[in-house]
Parts: structure tokens; C-alpha cells; sequence
């Protein structure tokens, strides 16, 4: 780990330890590297925020809860060895906490805003995650070279917004996951005709107050006419 980024013993400590039983609780097998790796990244937000102003949360402590564990809480619901899309992806959440969490997964951070893709670019290098790609780019005109298993957006848009921009990017039968907090029954109404709420999962993050839902949308599949 760069010794530059390490946080101050007292403070690493106990981010580790709410780190770890956060995973467990979750029930997500992290390493010790694997944690190390999540505690770089919690500091690199942490410098560049001082700049970039990339996201509102300052303490450290709390990015843990709300932006670690918020994110890792939908890796026990990703197929093994997926093709993901993180539209918007801001500061690199979901994406960077997945790709760590789960190296076995291919992960594209989409976003853009040129400032927030540096700082992703920057952070796949410090953290040397080699299943990232970072795309600085509109997602409504962008295309991935090979078609997504999962296209998935944290406070993205809404429902139907995230379809029309995202759903282009999907392989035949893949699914978008979109995360919310509140249950999002009036954006599950105007939904398009040609998706449909396959699954909905409520998620419980430690330490993270209010709901959290997952909502896994899929194409509606067409019935020919006899």
C-alpha cells in the first residue's frame, strides 16, 4: 500500500474495523488487501474532494458507511465474471468499491464530467485495478466495444431516464440495476413499455439509516401475434 495515503493509526483502525464487520455483515468475503485497497480509496476521495469537490460527504468515517458499504451491499447480487457499466459514476461509486470487492468482474466507469474521470483514472492506477476502464463521455451516445451483462447507476436519474439512456448498452437478456433509497413506486409507473421491474431487493447497509432499494429492470420480451 503507498505509505502516503495511509490514514492516521488511530483513525485507519477503526475505519478497518467498521470496514470489516460492515463486509461481514453484508456477507461479502473481503482480504486483508482487499480492505487496504478500500481504505486507499476512501483517502485518494478524500484528497482530490479538497479540489474537485467530488462528493459532499468530508469525513472519512462516513464515506465508509455511506459510500463503501452502501456500494458493496449489491455485490452479493452480480453474476460472477459480468461485463458491468457504472453510468454516472461520479467518484467511481458503485464501480471502484465492485472492482475491488470483486475482481473477477470487468468494470467501465462512465461519466461526464472530464474532473470526475481523471479522478478515476487516477485512482484505477494508485489502486492498480486492472478490470477498470474509465470513459469520460455522454452515456446516451456512448458504445462499449463488448455489450454489458449489467449496466447498474447509483442516483443516477430516474427510472425512466436510466432506460432511455442506458438500456443501448445491455447484451441481449441483460439487466439494468438502478440504486435507490425510497421505495421508487411512482418512477416504477412510468417506466417504458419495453422494460419491466424483474426484481426488487431491499438492501440494509450498516450503519446507514433509511432504506435502500435494488431495482433490477429487464426488456419486456415480445409475443409474436399468431
Amino acid at each position: 500500500m503507498n505509505a502516503a495515503l495511509r490514514l492516521a493509526p488511530a483513525e485507519d483502525i477503526g475505519m478497518r474495523k467498521t470496514l470489516a464487520r460492515g463486509c461481514e455483515e453484508l456477507g461479502v468475503a473481503m482480504s486483508p488487501e482487499q480492505l487496504h485497497a478500500l481504505l486507499d480509496y476512501v483517502r485518494l476521495i478524500e484528497k482530490w474532494n479538497r479540489t474537485f469537490n467530488l462528493t459532499a460527504i468530508r469525513e472519512p468515517a462516513r464515506m465508509v458507511e455511506l459510500h463503501l458499504l452502501d456500494s458493496i451491499a449489491v455485490v452479493p447480487h452480480l453474476p460472477r465474471c459480468a461485463r458491468i457499466a457504472d453510468v454516472g459514476s461520479g467518484a467511481g461509486l458503485p464501480g471502484i468499491p465492485i472492482a475491488i470487492a470483486r475482481p473477477d468482474v470487468h468494470v467501465t466507469l462512465i461519466d461526464t464530467i472530464a474532473k470526475k474521470t481523471v479522478f478515476m483514472q487516477q485512482a484505477a492506477a494508485e489502486l492498480k485495478l486492472g478490470n477498470v476502464q474509465v470513459q469520460h463521455a455522454r452515456v446516451e451516445s456512448f458504445q462499449l466495444a463488448e455489450p454489458a451483462d449489467i449496466v447498474i447507476s447509483r442516483a443516477f436519474s430516474e427510472l425512466k431516464d436510466f432506460v432511455g439512456a442506458s438500456a443501448h448498452l445491455l447484451r441481449p437478456g441483460g439487466k439494468l440495476l438502478a440504486m435507490k433509497g425510497l421505495f421508487p413506486h411512482e418512477e416504477m409507473a412510468r417506466l417504458p413499455a419495453s422494460h419491466q421491474v424483474c426484481e426488487s431487493i431491499a438492501l440494509k447497509v450498516p450503519g446507514v439509516e433509511g432504506q435502500r432499494h435494488l431495482i433490477v429492470l429487464s426488456t419486456i420480451p415480445q409475443t409474436g401475434h399468431p
